[in-house]
């Protein structure tokens, strides 16, 4: 157990922090999974920009790499544009 106030105050705060990177990152799975199973262009046209706008959260706060946002923002565009 810890033996300082700040480090039990850091252990409560990595864990809140933790459950919304947990949250973030489903929600964003969850975002992706509907776009990838969009069959009507128009929709997943206007699905396309909130979740870039997800991944680049995510990356952002290093909950992914970078490497991964742009790996996956480069699939789902080219995805949306073959529909």
């Amino acid at each position: 157990m810890a033996n300082h106030k700040s480090a039990l105050k850091r252990i409560r705060r990595n864990e809140a922090v933790r459950l919304r990177n947990r949250y973030q990152h489903k929600t964003t799975r969850n975002a992706i999974r509907k776009l990838r199973s969009e069959e009507d262009k128009k929709a997943a046209e206007t699905l396309l920009p909130s979740v870039v706008s997800m991944i680049d959260r995510l990356a952002k706060r290093n909950i992914i790499h970078n490497n991964k946002a742009a790996n996956l923002k480069s699939k789902l565009t080219k995805q949306v544009a073959a529909l």
